[in-house]
This record gives C-alpha cells, sequence and structure tokens, in this order.
C-alpha cells in the first residue's frame, strides 16, 4: 500500500481508513498500524487515539525521515517527538520505525534509504537517554536492523566509548524483525540478538520480488529461512508469534474479541 510522503492532516486520516478497508478484507490475518506524519504532531496524536481507539489497530508506524533522504527531522530521541511517545505509551502501542519513499537521488529508496534509516535510528537510541523517560516506549526496527547485528562490535564498541549503557540496556526497548532476504542474514540476526527480541516479518510486495535462482524460491519469502535455523521448536515459535503477542498487547485483545464475533 502506498501512501503520501507528506500528507496533509486530512488525507492522514483517508490514508488510515484506506489501511482499515484493507483489514476488513482479511479480518483474519491483518491488523492495522496507524499510519502518522510527525510533521503535523498534533493531527498524527488524534489518528492514533482514533484508530487504536476506534478502529482497533494495534501499533503505529514512525517515519524518522519525513523530508524523504533529506534527513532534516530531528533525531528520535529529540524532544520534537515526545507528544507521540507520551501518546503511544498511554495507549501501550509500539512504533515500527520505517522511513518512506527517497527524494534524493543519492539514495536508492529500498536499497539504501530503508537500510541506512533502520541503522541511523539505532545508533541515535544509544547516545540518547530516550528510554530514561519513556522506560516502557516500544520500537522495532525493520529489515532485521539494518547494518546493526552485522556491526554489533562497533555499536558495543561506540557506546562503551561515549560512556553509555552497554547495548542490553536498549534491548528492553527495540525489537527487529526477519525482513532479511537470505539465510547467512537470517543466521546472523538468530546468532547476534536475543531471540525475544526477533519478530517474524515477511512481505507480500517486498523490496525484492524475484526468485532467487541459487535456490528456486523468492528472496521475500522469509519464513523458510526461520525454519531452517538451528534453534528449538519453541524459540522458533517465539519469534513467529509469541514475541509478536508481548510487544503488541493491543494484538491479544484483537485476536480475542475477532475470535468472539
Amino acid at each position: 500500500m502506498r501512501f503520501s510522503r507528506d500528507p496533509t492532516p486530512e488525507t492522514l486520516r483517508q490514508e488510515n481508513d484506506e489501511v482499515l478497508r484493507a483489514i476488513d478484507k482479511f479480518p483474519e490475518r491483518a491488523f492495522g498500524f496507524v499510519y502518522l506524519n510527525p510533521k503535523h504532531v498534533d493531527a498524527s496524536l488524534a489518528e492514533l487515539e482514533r484508530c487504536v481507539k476506534e478502529l482497533g489497530f494495534i501499533g503505529c508506524n514512525l517515519n524518522p525521515d519525513p523530508s524523504g533522504g533529506h534527513w532534516t527531522a530531528p533525531p528520535l530521541t529529540d524532544k520534537h517527538w515526545y507528544p507521540l511517545y507520551e501518546k503511544m505509551v498511554e495507549l501501550d502501542v509500539p512504533a515500527m520505525v520505517h522511513v518512506s519513499a527517497s527524494c534524493n537521488p543519492a539514495f536508492h529508496a529500498t536499497g539504501a534509504h530503508y537500510i541506512n534509516a533502520d541503522t541511523t535510528a539505532f545508533m541515535q537510541f544509544i547516545t540518547g537517554d530516550l528510554f530514561k523517560d519513556f522506560p516502557n516506549l516500544r520500537f522495532i526496527i525493520p529489515h532485521g536492523g539494518g547494518a546493526v547485528p552485522y556491526h554489533w562490535g562497533r555499536y558495543r564498541g561506540l557506546a562503551q566509548d561515549s560512556k553509555r549503557p552497554p547495548l542490553s540496556e536498549l534491548l528492553k526497548n527495540v525489537f527487529f524483525d526477519t525482513c532479511v532476504y537470505h539465510q547467512p542474514g537470517i543466521d546472523l540476526l538468530a546468532k547476534v540478538i536475543p531471540v525475544e527480541n526477533i519478530l517474524f516479518g515477511s512481505e507480500m510486495v517486498g523490496a525484492v520480488r524475484g526468485i532467487d535462482p541459487t535456490t528456486g524460491f523468492y528472496y521475500d519469502d522469509t519464513k523458510r529461512y526461520i525454519d531452517a535455523l538451528a534453534m528449538t521448536r519453541a524459540d522458533k515459535e517465539r519469534i513467529f508469534s509469541g514475541n509478536a503477542l508481548r510487544v503488541f498487547p493491543r494484538l491479544k485483545m484483537q485476536l480475542e474479541m475477532r475470535t468472539k464475533k
């Protein structure tokens, strides 16, 4: 589903209503994330409350770069974002940190801009004190965390040199999905990141739509990579569903409500 990069307060409501229409087509499988525009904080706060309380959405999408690849917004640890965080904590919903399209020709949208944003967000969390102010705030960083798991030693060292808390403290609030398109990448993610911080992620129309000639399967068929991990069945179930129910408390509520209908 495509959205405006910089929706007005009026179109923001329309686009979340479009999300709801998509959910209604797949009531047994689809759950809503609120589409926000941090340029319009008041409108985003109203939408967050409306979509969670009235429409049953379970989380939100937070774009750390509304400029579309020019990075003019304050870091995620800046107090500019605090009204949104206060509302997220009040409603007990997490945010997926995910940029939109790139307007900068230097950054390919899915091949560079997305991964840059994932990595940038994590580094911002390292250097800020956001989780001291919001100990119950939860973020999911997509695409396996960008460069983070691959360069875990670098970030551990940067945190140490900067006299910041160890990365294990961040993992109380930060989670990673499995939108990684090859087995070695998933193997690395599962080796570096604790299993309780990994949430299954797949894509119907992903960044790569083709078939990997070395396997004969679609690149974004991420379930098969989890199935092949050298871990217990119980840990795989945590990745597939258990962790999501913990990170998204409203998911469990919605599942129970839909079961009763």
